[in-house]
């Protein structure tokens, strides 16, 4: 789903065809973050020019912007990543645009454990995803199927009365 170290930050479940990138977060890790969201945040202000008082008047103002959210993926949804940088092609004997499968390594708390897995068996943590790198959620039925770390799973639901 997403790693601890995101679990400070606002989030929700991706959507199957929507399109996401890596983002370093305010926690200094690295997820995913919805592209339209991340436009958004980089968005120019308006035409006005910023001056001395403005900036301090801003930094006062009780209106804060939104973080962006984190995007949760299950493990065994299908992903596309295309633009693969040159240098990770060549260490993973992988091409430009790949099909990969979201999954988690561990189960133990206060490590990161999110990985993508390549179809020629090479997984690698998204923590060593390139910032700004597309990925396009294909299918989230198969994430239904698979829990490999049915435990954690457990431990993590809230309880029922």
């Amino acid at each position: 789903m997403c790693d601890y170290s995101l679990m400070s930050i606002p989030s929700r479940l991706a959507l199957e065809g929507e399109e996401l990138m890596v983002h370093r977060f305010s926690t200094g890790a690295m997820g995913l973050a919805s592209s339209a969201d991340l436009q958004t945040k980089a968005a120019p202000p308006g035409i006005e020019p910023r001056t001395f008082w403005s900036v301090v008047k801003e930094a006062f103002s009780s209106s804060k912007t939104e973080p962006v959210r984190a995007v949760c993926i299950p493990p065994g949804a299908r992903l596309r990543l295309p633009d693969t940088p040159e240098r990770m092609q060549r260490e993973l004997g992988v091409g430009q645009d790949e099909e990969v499968i979201f999954t988690q390594i561990t189960a133990s708390a206060y490590s990161y454990r999110d990985t993508v897995r390549f179809r020629n068996g090479r997984e690698i943590p998204l923590q060593a995803l390139s910032e700004g790198q597309r990925v396009r959620v294909l299918d989230l039925s198969l994430a239904e199927a698979i829990e490999p770390f049915r435990e954690e799973n457990v431990l993590l639901s809230p309880r029922r009365r």
